[in-house]
């Protein structure tokens, strides 16, 4: 397990998109890569999870985390009829810091056993609460800053994915996979990780403390993050 510490200052930010506050990442921020169950690795395997430690340092170096203002509240739920298909096309700016053009609103849409549209797809900041991604293939997205509260994502592949700053409270991530996964300042309130796995999972150190509260973690998967 590799973990990188060093003291930041943080700044608050509001939104528009969430009448929920997320949690304040305080300094000192540590970066932690958990390691695998066996704790066998390929070399290739090595270099690329160096290389994301090596990113989110860096990131975690010119940004911390911002705060949904509690006053804020979600936008009406979007009449476009075509809105479920956004996430097929996904954002195009602003990746890291949710900033977009128009809102990506997939509130209430069912994308069950979806094995192809949505993997690699950019939906920063997009609104998930209450649809349904169970079985999909979601590795390599990036949802930063995205809105998932609520939502369910029972068996969903995340390997590869950055997944910072989401919302997950009381989503439904039974069975999911954090392969490689970027989960730094994302928060997982009242969630459901019931066999969830964990290996070679990107951290921040206060993010793991609160992530290690979560009680449907199963054994291993407490092991594999280093829940104390």
């Amino acid at each position: 397990m590799a973990t990188i510490s060093f003291p930041l200052s943080v700044r608050s930010l509001s939104s528009e998109r969430s009448r929920f506050p997320v949690p304040q990442l305080h300094p000192p921020i540590k970066i932690i890569c958990s390691g695998s169950a066996d704790g066998s690795k390929s070399k290739p395997f090595k270099e690329l999870q160096s290389v994301a430690c090596g990113l989110l340092a860096a990131w975690a170096v010119t940004s911390a985390s911002p705060v949904i203002a509690a006053s804020q509240r979600l936008p009406p739920l979007s009449t476009e009829p075509n809105r479920c298909e956004k996430a097929f096309v996904g954002n195009t700016i602003g990746q890291a810091n949710g900033v977009y053009d128009k809102p990506i609103d997939l509130r209430f849409c069912d994308y069950t056993n979806e094995k192809s549209n949505l993997k690699g797809k950019s939906l920063a900041a997009a609104l998930m609460s209450d649809a349904k991604f169970d079985g999909a293939d979601m590795s390599e997205v990036v949802m930063s800053k995205a809105y998932a509260v609520g939502a369910s994502f029972k068996g969903v592949d995340f390997s590869n994915a950055v997944l910072d700053r989401v919302n997950f409270g009381k989503a439904n991530l039974q069975g999911a996979v954090f392969k490689n996964t970027v989960l730094s300042g994302s928060t997982f309130d009242e969630a459901q990780l019931a066999d969830a796995v964990f290996e070679d999972t990107i951290i921040g150190y206060i993010d793991l403390q609160k992530l290690c509260k979560n009680t449907s973690i199963n054994l291993e998967g407490r092991e594999i993050l280093g829940c104390r």
